[in-house]
């Protein structure tokens, strides 16, 4: 825990208490206020928790206003146009960049890890075929704990180790037989002759009829995808696995949860969202009309893929994403896909409106990720199933982080009562 550096004065009903103040490495001061209730019998108010740290972590740290993201204090555009994805798992687990032999040991340990029990395919024939990839995945993920009991004690280490090897080895291998059995092709298992970004594009569009060969261009643009979706500090999802950590869960009930929050279309379905949107708009002429309706504030039309909730300023992981973006379009082309039309069109009037630059609406993560894994044949629907792949080192780092933290609660938020005051119940002939 910080030290603490200075103290707050609160006047309640003219008694003063003593709070004490925390100073990070980086970011603003935190008020410390866990002994308020107890000494003052009040309660702080902040729905959404815009403006409480609920822990301590050390390992991602963002400045919206800056546009700054860096994961162990490295820059996220330096890991991801200079690291992969499987340097910067070893960064989030454990602390430090790994030498050459320790990051050779982790690639093999994942690689080694990959296939999932043969058992659970029968899991996934349980689903109807229409079912929803994300609905496939939370089933499948929150089910390993029927299947590895040899990796659900919280409290043995080398388990909890065993767990998070387990569950970034088998994501790729789940999200893709999830993707496969949604379209009705048989699954392909993984190949350990193939990188962690190749190999889930080789079971996802490989096929036993005829050899499919992994494009480098798009295994490095889905390694990158993974990397800039790697974590993303306390988002809804990770205070979800936090939060069902902290009540001592196994980590697959854990990680499914994190899915599960994942799901919704404020968090995770977000580049979903915006590949709707473009085909909402269907052609590249009818362009100037969304981007009016976005700019009139009587109407409640907006664009997705654009700003961001943490970033006041620009998105730092877009910048990345659009230079991967702009090497898949070059590579499959866009004068047959109208949606792609429409988005490097929309980028185009967007970043010349003096409206967006002055609001800070620059296109985001979203944007580019919805337009590359578009072009690479992804169905919508596994959008946010990619995304949990790449998040679930994110969500395994800090359930990690917490279950070492000497400090863990289990997670109560309290609440501003305004029902009904007690009242005596009335039988129901005299209501």
């Amino acid at each position: 825990m910080a030290e603490t550096t200075d103290t707050a004065k609160l006047t309640i009903k003219g008694k003063t208490y003593d709070l004490p103040v925390y100073s990070p490495t980086a970011g603003p001061d935190v008020l410390d206020i866990r002994k308020l209730y107890a000494q003052a019998d009040v309660f702080t108010y902040d729905p959404g928790f815009t403006s409480t740290a609920a822990c301590d972590s050390t390992i991602t740290f963002i400045d919206g206003d800056k546009g700054e993201l860096l994961h162990r204090g490295y820059p996220i555009d330096q890991l991801a146009s200079q690291s992969h994805y499987l340097e910067v798992c070893y960064l989030l687990l454990y602390g430090e960049l790994p030498s050459a032999a320790e990051l050779e040991k982790f690639e093999s340990l994942v690689t080694n890890h990959t296939m999932i029990h043969e058992q659970m395919h029968n899991f996934f024939r349980g689903f109807r075929r229409d079912a929803h990839p994300m609905a496939t995945m939370v089933g499948v993920v929150g089910a390993m704990s029927a299947f590895y009991h040899d990796s659900t004690d919280i409290n043995d280490e080398h388990q909890r180790e065993v767990a998070s090897i387990r569950l970034i080895a088998k994501m790729p291998t789940i999200a893709a037989m999830a993707y496969k059995y949604s379209i009705g092709q048989p699954f392909v298992y993984p190949r350990n002759d193939l990188d962690y970004a190749a190999n889930f594009l080789h079971m996802c569009f490989a096929v036993p009829a005829e050899q499919y060969n992994v494009n480098p261009i798009l295994a490095r643009a889905m390694d990158r995808i993974f990397t800039l979706h790697a974590d993303h500090e306390q988002n809804a999802s990770t205070s979800t696995v936090r939060l069902a950590s902290s009540s001592g869960a196994n980590p697959f009930a854990c990680i499914a949860a994190g899915i599960a929050c994942l799901w919704g279309p404020a968090h995770g379905g977000a580049n979903q969202a915006c590949l709707e949107m473009l085909k909402e708009i269907g052609t590249p002429d009818r362009i100037p009309e969304f981007i009016a309706r976005a700019k009139d504030k009587n109407d409640p039309y907006r664009l997705m893929g654009f700003g961001h909730r943490v970033y006041k300023n620009f998105d730092p992981r877009a910048t990345v994403m659009k230079q991967s973006a702009d090497e898949v379009l070059d590579l499959m082309g866009v004068e047959n896909n109208p949606i792609l039309q429409v988005a490097k069109e929309l980028e185009r009037q967007a970043l010349a409106d003096p409206y967006f630059a002055e609001k800070k609406l620059f296109p985001n993560v979203d944007f580019y990720s919805g337009i590359i894994l578009e072009a690479m044949g992804f169905p919508t629907s596994m959008f946010t199933p990619v995304f949990a792949l790449a998040r679930t080192v994110g969500w395994i780092s800090q359930w990690k982080e917490q279950l070492a933290d000497p400090q863990l609660k289990i997670g109560r938020p309290r609440q501003l009562y305004l029902g009904s005051t007690p009242r005596d119940y009335v039988d129901i002939e005299n209501r």
